[in-house]
């Protein structure tokens, strides 16, 4: 126990804390609102911000996250043209920015530093701008969701009934397609880019499990997150292997689990 006295390990687990939080919140909706692969589109294509990045010699984060937001934007322009079906369009991003990414990677002169920390995560390297930076998006993004709690709801459960109701839906997908892609990079550096799907969605299912109450997915799904980070921050140490792969394989351990008691439930039932 007494990695927990190292500062790396305390600002790992700061880290981990206010990331899930943010895919705490912005998961629930995902789920709630079918766009998982949306998701998925838009994390893999972060990854050509991240090889131009490095490439111009820029900070990777801002460059993950400039094409982050405009894939999120792009999928949703072309998925509502209707020329284009969404699934298509998701395809087509996905493609593109795993495409980029390669490419000016390798046009890089050099190594180019601290790739598979992207890739593959590495929650230990956080720092204390970092920290400082995604602990204000977790308190935005709650205080957004806690003023706005009811239209969101509607609008991730039944957009229709939304719009006939009078509410902002296109203002709220808008925030909320930019929330998504600002949670996915503040999550790159937890579990990497090839896992970030993970932490978005296997929370939300496991607690969905027993409840379907859109507010207890959601704090359920926090908990969840963070007791993942923390046994998968502890025994990645411990073990020697990487801290977001280990803390994806806690989270799938533990819906695995809770789906067998859930089944033995209904058994009962």
């Amino acid at each position: 126990m007494d990695i927990f006295q190292y500062t790396f390990f305390q600002n790992a687990l700061l880290g981990a804390l206010f990331t899930t939080i943010a895919c705490g919140i912005v998961g629930t909706y995902v789920v709630s609102r079918r766009l998982v692969f949306i998701s998925g589109g838009v994390t893999h294509a972060s990854f050509g911000g991240l090889g131009l990045g490095f490439y111009l010699g820029l900070d990777p984060f801002w460059a993950a996250l400039t094409f982050a937001v405009l894939s999120a934007f792009g999928i949703e322009w072309v998925g509502r043209s209707g020329r284009v079906r969404e699934d298509s369009a998701i395809a087509a991003f996905w493609s593109l920015g795993m495409a980029v990414g390669a490419i000016f990677i390798v046009l890089t002169p050099g190594y180019a530093p601290n790739l598979s920390s992207y890739l593959f995560g590495n929650i230990l390297t956080i720092s204390r701008a970092d920290i400082g930076l995604t602990a204000a998006f977790a308190t935005a993004l709650s205080l957004f969701f806690a003023l706005l709690y009811r239209p969101i709801v509607y609008t991730a459960f039944d957009r229709d009934f939304a719009q006939v109701q009078g509410l902002p839906v296109r203002r709220i997908e808008s925030a909320m397609t930019l929330f998504t892609a600002i949670t996915i990079v503040l999550s790159i550096r937890l579990v990497g880019i090839m896992l970030l799907m993970s932490l978005l969605t296997v929370p939300q299912m496991t607690v969905n499990l027993f409840t379907a109450d859109f507010r207890r997915i959601l704090f359920g799904s926090i908990a969840l997150g963070f007791f993942a980070c923390v046994c998968g921050l502890w025994l990645s140490f411990v073990l020697q292997v990487p801290s977001g792969a280990f803390i994806i394989v806690v989270l799938i351990v533990i819906f695995l689990l809770a789906k067998l008691i859930h089944a033995r439930l209904l058994r009962k039932r």
